[in-house]
This record gives structure tokens, C-alpha cells and sequence, in this order.
């Protein structure tokens, strides 16, 4: 019986050690929509959830696997406009964890605010149809 035991435990570490951390992830994210789908990190990432504000008022999110060294960092990104000498600037605070799809936050978690929303409005139908 022991035998079996350490068997069945041999196995799930063998699992357990080979899985990788999957995220939530989010190219760009405009106010508290963001739009996920699911990713798997490769090693040394984590996942993270990134917030920030673009031209100064547009509040932006990003979402998915990132290196261990950029993690919980604000960084300040500057991308050249049609005038050399002009930059539109946008700056960005990413947050990391190291749990399975731990970064729910900023902005809808996956797509379930979505899905809630039409949840409740094909309740809302259903029942005025019934009654």
C-alpha cells in the first residue's frame, strides 16, 4: 500500500515540476477594459499586471508573463511622432505574482466581466419570458 502511495506522489511531483505558471495576458488595455486570453510563462518569467496612464489622462493596462528582473518596476516608455522633437510618452507600473492566473487585476479578470454582463442580461430575458 505504500508502495502505491509513493508511486501516485512520484507521479504528481513529476507533474508538478514540469508545469509552467500560466497568466492571464493582455496586449493593451484602454480604462477597466481589458480584453484576455490565457498564456503560459517560460522560465525565470512571472506573471504581472501592468497599469499606467498614456498622454497624461488615458488610463492604460497590460497583462501577461514578464522577466523576474522587470518586475514591480515603473518604466517610461517614449515613442519619436512625426516631429523629431516631439515624443508621446506614456508611463507604465508592472506588478508581478507567481501564482496560477494571479493577474486578474487591473481591469476586467479575463473576459468573466463580459461574461457576467451577458450572463445576467440572458437571465433578465429569460425570466421576462417565462413570466
Amino acid at each position: 500500500m505504500n508502495r502505491i502511495i509513493l508511486q501516485i506522489f512520484a507521479v504528481g511531483f513529476c507533474f508538478a515540476v514540469g508545469h509552467a505558471l500560466q497568466c492571464y495576458k493582455c496586449s493593451l488595455g484602454f480604462w477597466n477594459v481589458c480584453i484576455t486570453s490565457k498564456t503560459t510563462c517560460e522560465s525565470g518569467e512571472q506573471c504581472f499586471s501592468g497599469i499606467g496612464t498614456a498622454a497624461g489622462f488615458v488610463n492604460i493596462s497590460m497583462k501577461g508573463c514578464l522577466k523576474l528582473a522587470e518586475c514591480n518596476t515603473t518604466k517610461d516608455v517614449t515613442f519619436p511622432g512625426s516631429d523629431p522633437n516631439s515624443t508621446s510618452v506614456y508611463s507604465m507600473t508592472k506588478t508581478c505574482c507567481n501564482t496560477e492566473l494571479c493577474n486578474t487585476a487591473p481591469g476586467l479578470p479575463g473576459s468573466s466581466g463580459l461574461s457576467l454582463t451577458l450572463a445576467t442580461v440572458t437571465a433578465l430575458f429569460v425570466a421576462n419570458v417565462l413570466v
